[in-house]
């Protein structure tokens, strides 16, 4: 079924068939065009012929006129005899009526009771009316004609005195112009198969040469150079054919040697670890290895033919510039992402024995590891040493102060170690922050998972801090606040490190209360959502600007450097609290609003246990 179907897809693809489709088609639509002109005018002439026919004659018209206008008792016995006596096989119906618009006569015997009766047909009483004759073709269960005819007396052609409707079969007259159109369809298309047989025979000569070089030339393309167009006469298609054999034999010469050289291409550039890009003169792609692609995240169609400064990204420099100065440059792909690539790119001309300069090479190399390594590695040492350099100084120079005898002072001394003490412990949650994230970078924090219930387990950290309130309530210089609770009463079992979790929201919470104005409110939230448990915690201190909120999980960031600093922030604590909940395949985020606080949300797996495991728990 399948051969059958591609041999007539072929066939009717073929030039052959092709000229002889088009050659029925015009004599078709010529024929057909002539055919409708001959049909219209002939149908036109057939019902002016049958109108003509149906027409009353003079002679009766007259008759029914003066027995319109005459008062004898016996005038429409008189009218309607002549109606019934007037012979004409086409018409089927024939009604009188006078200038009242009153029915006088009718030719069918069983319409006797509407004589005497006012007629109801508006197209009768325009004729009347006007002395216009009315003549419509309708289809009332076959097709007729209606003739309404004026009925003038002796003295003038406007003195109307009535009118004769007329009604007449054209049933004979439209089964003929079937008839003939027919007729005339069917030597169509016989007319139509003797042009399509003329044009195949007279195509298949002109077609067959072309057929030859056609089946030539896909051997060519297959690699296929043995065989050789047969060449049938003298003419232009013989020419045609001699020369298509010599560019045979040229081809396959040419060929050979390029797929030598480009063998020898294809294996040096598919086994480079950097990406290969070669230009034109006028700087666009040409040829591109497949490392080249994977770097710049591109298909081949998508970067051939194209400027080269284009296919890096490079807006601002034109590719005649940028291959012409041959400089060393540094690309990064997708700079808006997190995944983005540095690539190092260096070019070189590719010139003739003529030092003519046919195109260029540009050479990628990804250096986005290395360039990353560098900037992590300096932006540590630069934050460690900024952290570490404002306590070591504090201490410095209290040790100064009280080496040069400020530790002889009772109330200077105690308050000087009193500093020293405080730096000296922040540098020492600073060294363990870092070793905690060091640990975690490494992977070898090892986590300690178990089930537990978070409802039960935030209660339980809140109302230690609860606890630490109502115990310093006394005590004015402590911040007074107030932990709102909505955490409902379903259990939400989890599966967490209770100790790292515990630092997490530590850690949340300890920032909520530095942050919250004296007085302030932190609202603490657990909801369920599909397969996720949210905790939030909101509190109503002066905010996170939109520009940090994307920082805030960063090492060493701060919002406000100098408060976070006086208040012994280390700046570590948010990492670490990222680490710690995607360790536990969750994500922790920030939503503030200047001035109106800020919300900390933290997002958990979580899978509803049934009944039944709530019974194997028990």
């Amino acid at each position: 079924m399948k051969r059958l179907r591609k041999k007539l897809n072929d066939t009717f693809n073929s030039i052959n068939m092709k000229l002889a489709i088009v050659f029925m088609l015009m004599l078709l639509a010529t024929i057909e065009v002539i055919g409708a002109y001959f049909t219209r005018q002939l149908e036109q002439t057939s019902i002016e012929n049958f109108q003509s026919s149906i027409q009353i004659q003079t002679v009766v018209s007259n008759q029914l006129a003066n027995q319109l206008t005459s008062d004898s008792k016996n005038a429409n016995d008189r009218l309607n005899q002549i109606v019934n006596d007037y012979n004409n096989d086409a018409i089927s119906e024939i009604i009188v009526v006078d200038n009242k618009d009153t029915i006088r006569a009718v030719s069918n015997l069983n319409d006797k009771s509407k004589i005497g009766q006012r007629i109801n047909n508006t197209d009768v009483k325009r004729v009347i009316s006007t002395g216009h004759q009315i003549n419509k073709v309708i289809d009332d269960h076959g097709n007729y004609m209606i003739q309404i005819s004026p009925l003038t007396s002796g003295n003038g052609s406007n003195n109307n005195v009535g009118a004769i409707y007329v009604k007449a079969s054209m049933q004979d007259v439209f089964n003929n112009l079937r008839q003939i159109s027919l007729t005339f369809l069917i030597a169509s298309l016989i007319a139509a198969l003797l042009g399509a047989f003329l044009a195949l025979v007279i195509s298949r000569a002109i077609t067959q040469p072309i057929e030859e070089m056609q089946k030539q030339a896909l051997h060519i393309a297959d690699g296929d150079y043995s065989s050789q167009v047969k060449i049938y006469s003298n003419d232009e298609l013989g020419q045609l054919g001699r020369a298509f054999n010599t560019l045979s034999v040229r081809i396959e010469r040419s060929q050979e040697e390029s797929d030598s050289e480009r063998r020898r291409l294809d294996s040096v550039l598919s086994h480079m670890s950097d990406g290969v890009l070669a230009t034109d003169r006028h700087g666009n792609v040409s040829v591109v290895n497949q490392m080249a692609l994977n770097f710049l995240n591109v298909k081949e169609e998508d970067v051939i033919n194209k400027p080269i400064a284009e296919v890096l990204g490079l807006k601002d420099t034109s590719s005649q510039d940028l291959i012409s100065s041959q400089k060393e440059i540094v690309v990064t792909i997708d700079p808006n992402t997190r995944d983005e690539m540095i690539l190092h790119a260096s070019f070189s001309l590719i010139k003739r024995v003529t030092g003519f300069v046919s195109g260029s090479v540009c050479v990628l190399h990804d250096v986005t590891e290395q360039q990353k390594n560098e900037d992590s590695q300096k932006q540590f040492v630069s934050n460690v040493s900024h952290e570490l350099r404002t306590p070591l100084t504090s201490l410095q120079a209290y040790i100064e102060a009280l080496n040069e005898g400020a530790w002889k002072d009772p109330n200077i001394a105690p308050k000087f170690l009193e500093v020293t003490q405080q730096e000296t412990s922040r540098m020492i949650r600073m060294i363990n922050d870092l070793l905690s994230l060091s640990r975690m970078d490494r992977g070898v924090s090892k986590m300690d998972l178990e089930f537990v219930n978070l409802n039960d387990f935030v209660n339980h950290i809140l109302n230690r801090f609860d606890m630490i309130v109502k115990t310093d309530k006394n005590n004015d210089k402590k911040k007074k606040y107030t932990i709102k609770r909505e955490l409902g009463n379903q259990a939400l079992w989890v599966e967490i490190d209770t100790d790292k979790m515990m630092q997490v929201i530590d850690n949340i919470m300890n920032n909520a209360i530095k942050y919250s104005p004296d007085g302030g409110v932190i609202t603490v939230r657990l909801t369920q959502n599909k397969n996720h448990v949210i905790l939030s915690i909101s509190d109503q201190g002066l905010g996170i600007p939109r520009k940090d909120l994307g920082k805030i999980f960063d090492r060493f960031y701060r919002v406000d450097k100098a408060r976070s600093r006086a208040q012994g922030g280390t700046g570590l604590g948010l990492a670490i609290a990222k680490e710690i909940v995607e360790a536990h395949h969750g994500r922790i985020w920030a939503d503030s609003s200047e001035g109106k606080g800020s919300t900390f949300y933290i997002s958990l797996p979580y899978e509803p246990m049934t009944e039944e495991d709530d019974w194997d728990e028990v």
